[in-house]
């Protein structure tokens, strides 16, 4: 993507000042030096210089540059951490990137409620940290909870290991306090069991910075397990392992967790985290078990009875909480150990119903083949939200490409299983033109309302998860589902 300048220098120096008016100097960044690190997100294939980044550190800041980006129309686009991998955090080269990263307090924590209110950059994991004194938690934890912020959770509805039994951002997330384009200031739901008004909470959630400019988050806490043990299965077929999965939920289990992990990529986490992981199983299941230590123990057994049943050639459960952290530490780390094994990868975040797990799985095993490309698969199996690796070496030319093209023929597979484009990773830059397959123009058209009524202007991150009718156009992507033609009425090129 280019990264040439599309405003001049004038445009860029009146923006500037106005910013610099009602922020300190060093808040506001505009030398390429400077605006380099915010070129793009976890997507790095995209990138583009943005013209100017701010870094308020309060709700009155914020409030003030959307009221002059507003007045100058100037489109914004929100930024968290950076650690998201659809490409909604990537700069608009005439634009401002409006990062949050320095508003990283925690205002308060409530033990006996069992809530905790944050500032948008406060990192995911910091918060468990933060109430670990008083046995509690917050229960989304992507395997960037290390480093992504809750912010950026909000905007992305961001799920994790544990969010089959405990649900994504949007079950966890009780309060939003959010600015909007016009600099005011808004509370979305509460601490009660219901708020006044419309359910508004829900739509922000997973809204990609479109709609307004998270300042302050009131998050749900729950208390730590007294026991948790995690199974570790391993099968002699993929179908067998995708199977196991609807088998268990089909029992009335509903595990902690439930992740499952290909035979590429168990070669690929072994060697890097030494988890266990047997290495020559065409799957492997993580089934996790947590409560009280009897209901473990219960929950532990029905389990295994399960997975014996589906043809399970190997099962260990942990012994210790050390035992169950290194089993857990496979998964966590499969993203960075890609890397020993290939010079680039293109991760995608479909979803699916589960019992299709197994078919989706031979028709990558086959795509494989089409593009000649590997893919190592880890998802969230209990909730079918897939995880593919695709991995390419972006020295080699056309490779990308490929990727793309493999990506986008997974997503368009998960559609037509009855599955979304995405799961927790958002729609972005990457995924909007298999928006296309997914949803009607008259769908769209109702998302673009929901948008104009909280930005009219249409300034916050433009150009990002709901397509245009032209781009749809030059898609020109025939799509059939159930004997229907969507966009039927649209020219096929």
């Amino acid at each position: 993507m280019s990264t040439e300048a599309a405003y001049t220098a004038e445009h860029q120096r009146m923006v500037v000042n106005a910013l610099r008016a009602v922020l300190p100097e060093r808040a506001v960044l505009f030398q390429a030096e400077d605006t380099r690190p915010y070129e793009c997100d976890g997507l790095s294939v995209f990138t583009q210089l943005p013209m100017v980044v701010v870094l308020p550190d309060s709700e009155e800041q914020v409030v003030a540059i959307l009221k002059i980006c507003n007045a100058l129309k100037v489109r914004i686009v929100p930024r968290g951490a950076g650690t998201g991998l659809s490409g909604g955090a990537l700069p608009i080269a005439d634009g401002v990137v409006l990062s949050t990263a320095r508003m990283s307090r925690i205002v308060n924590v409530d033990p006996y409620a069992r809530t905790a209110v944050v500032q948008p950059g406060v990192r995911n994991l910091a918060i468990s940290e933060a109430v670990a004194q008083h046995g509690l938690y917050y229960a989304p934890d992507p395997s960037s909870q290390i480093a992504c912020s809750i912010g950026g959770n909000v905007a992305e509805n961001s799920g994790g290991v544990h969010c089959l039994k405990y649900g994504l951002t949007v079950h966890n997330v009780m309060r939003v306090r959010m600015v909007t384009i016009e600099g005011d200031v808004i509370e979305l739901g509460g601490t009660a069991l219901d708020a006044p008004g419309l359910d508004l909470l829900p739509v922000f959630i997973g809204s990609e910075g479109m709609l307004g400019v998270v300042t302050e988050v009131t998050v749900r806490l729950i208390p730590k397990p007294r026991q948790a043990r995690v199974i570790l299965a391993s099968f002699d077929d993929v179908v067998k392992g995708g199977n196991a999965v609807a088998g268990v939920i089909a029992a009335g289990i509903i595990p902690a967790g439930l992740e499952m992990m290909d035979k590429t990529s168990s070669r690929m986490v072994e060697p890097f985290v030494k988890a266990g992981y047997d290495i020559d199983a065409e799957a492997i299941l993580l089934c996790e078990s947590d409560g009280i230590p009897e209901e473990v123990e219960e929950e532990i057994a029905r389990m295994i009875a399960v997975l014996e049943k589906s043809g399970a050639t190997a099962i260990a459960v942990s012994n210790s909480e050390e035992e169950r952290l290194r089993f857990w530490s496979g998964r966590k780390n499969a993203f960075p150990a890609a890397g020993r094994i290939s010079p680039d990868y293109y991760c995608i975040d479909g979803t699916i119903p589960r019992r299709a797990l197994a078919d989706v799985l031979l028709g990558i095993q086959r795509m494989e083949e089409k593009y000649g490309l590997r893919c190592a698969n880890v998802f969230h199996a209990g909730d079918g939200n897939l995880h593919p690796l695709i991995l390419f070496d972006a020295n080699q030319e056309g490779e990308f490409h490929r990727a793309e093209m493999f990506g986008a023929e997974i997503l368009e597979m998960c559609v037509e299983f009855g599955g979304s484009i995405t799961g927790e990773h958002g729609v972005g830059l990457e995924k909007i033109n298999q928006m296309c397959v997914q949803f009607s123009r008259s769908e769209m058209d109702a998302f673009l309302a929901v948008k104009a009524a909280f930005d009219p202007p249409m300034l916050l991150n433009p150009t990002k998860a709901i397509p245009t009718l032209q781009r749809c156009a030059e898609y020109g992507k025939m799509h059939v589902r159930r004997g229907m033609l969507k966009f039927a009425d649209l020219p096929r090129f």
